[in-house]
């Protein structure tokens, strides 16, 4: 059940282990970026984060301004902004400037902020975030409108007769998402100004089944909104790595997945302990994990477009560093060298092509068989038996040799 043009990308949080030399960190961030665009992939989302130790990147708007002088066609969005963090009117105005800068290869991510120590730190109750993010959006898309002069308070921003007086360069605007976990929220805010959406809770557990769900909510928002849902701005984000065989590729990212999960997500976040003693395998086998053979995140993608019952647009891999650098890259590349091309159409004319030539052989290649027999015997040589025993068409199509009785 591929699609045709499916985006593939990174959401990039990032997520780089305590010990670690952070200013290292971002420049291999920076790397990877560099990279994946020469790989052809077709976009990145990078976080923002303030706390804990672990996400170190502040803003994801100096990021994307350095990532998009170093590349020259991935997309690079914020993944994600949190907005209640922010006053709306300035982060429309950065993202316009981005989008200039970057010649339309700017989008914006959003979300209510997903560490607590953040909110914490800036004062924020975590039970307004998410009213906070919908207000802040309806501001934005106001503002990016811009038409008449935008005039809104609440009990955390005002703006007054708020206009931008520099329009984006994307026509008419550049792409937003929201940022979707296990809640309808995330849907129910994307619904209501029917923009895209960034499914990262698919590599949950149960994530994948819900997938046709959460977009039904999705668009049953939009349509109370006047609004429409397009499958092909939905992104889905999973965790993965592939080697050339399915064993490798555990072996690979054993020490590091299990690292992370409990220095980070267990001990730091406090998100209880997994039942199991082998959560990576049993996330393979549960689809929530791409991690294996080429084969294995090919089954692992027909799948999930199979549970959302009718596709989405393209594949988000959370960034980690679970394997070393050069099994970590490795794996980008084989993604881009066989995985992608199956979902992207590129292969379809390939396949007819080679197809075509191998049924026809006889009818295409015979001709030009004759002509190559005939510079030798009409200048009174003989056929080299070489040339005969190598030639594709002399297999199938063998002249009757001529008689040189006479």
């Amino acid at each position: 059940m591929a699609r045709r043009g499916l985006k593939f990308g990174i959401f990039l949080a990032p997520f780089h282990r305590l010990g670690e030399n952070p200013t290292l960190g971002m420049a291999r961030d920076l790397e990877l970026i560099q990279r994946l665009d020469e790989l052809g992939y077709d976009e990145a989302w990078v976080g923002e984060h303030h706390s804990a130790g672990w996400e170190t990147i502040a803003s994801p708007e100096i990021f994307i301004g350095v990532a998009a002088d170093r590349t020259k066609h991935i997309k690079l969005g914020s993944g994600v902004t949190s907005l209640p963090y922010h006053n709306p009117f300035m982060v429309a105005q950065r993202f316009v400037q981005l989008d200039h800068m970057s010649r339309g290869r700017t989008m914006l991510g959003c979300g209510p902020g997903a560490l607590p120590s953040d909110a914490y730190m800036l004062s924020i109750d975590p039970v307004t975030q998410r009213n906070r993010m919908v207000e802040s959006l309806d501001a934005i898309m106001a503002l990016l409108k811009c038409e008449e002069p935008v005039s809104m308070k609440t009990d955390w921003f005002e703006l007054t007769n708020a206009r931008l007086h520099l329009a984006p360069y994307s026509e008419p605007r550049f792409d937003i998402a929201v940022a979707s976990t296990i809640t309808p929220f995330g849907m129910m805010a994307a619904g209501r100004h029917g923009v895209g959406v960034l499914s990262i809770g698919a590599g949950l557990p149960g994530g994948p089944e819900a997938l046709a769900g959460q977009w039904k909510i999705a668009e049953e928002t939009a349509a109370e909104n006047g609004q429409t849902m397009e499958r092909k701005d939905w992104r889905v984000v999973v965790v993965a790595h592939i080697a050339e065989d399915a064993d490798q590729a555990l072996r690979e990212v054993h020490a590091g997945e299990r690292a992370e999960t409990v220095t980070y997500f267990e001990e730091t976040l406090g998100r209880p302990p997994g039942r199991s003693d082998d959560p990576l395998r049993d996330g393979v086998k549960m689809g929530t994990t791409l991690v294996g053979s080429p084969e294995t995140a090919i089954k692992g993608i027909e799948r999930l477009l199979e549970l959302s019952q009718g596709g989405f647009g393209g594949i988000l891999f959370r960034a980690h560093e679970w394997a070393n650098r050069e099994q970590t890259l490795r794996s980008y590349e084989l993604f881009a060298r066989y995985v992608m091309p199956r979902f992207q159409g590129s292969l379809d004319t390939l396949y007819a092509s080679n197809e075509f030539t191998k049924t026809n052989r006889i009818e295409v290649v015979g001709r030009n068989v004759e002509a190559v027999r005939r510079a030798f015997t009409d200048t009174g040589r003989e056929v080299p038996d070489a040339y005969r025993a190598r030639t594709l068409g002399a297999r199938d199509i063998d002249p009757e040799p001529e008689d040189k009785s006479s």
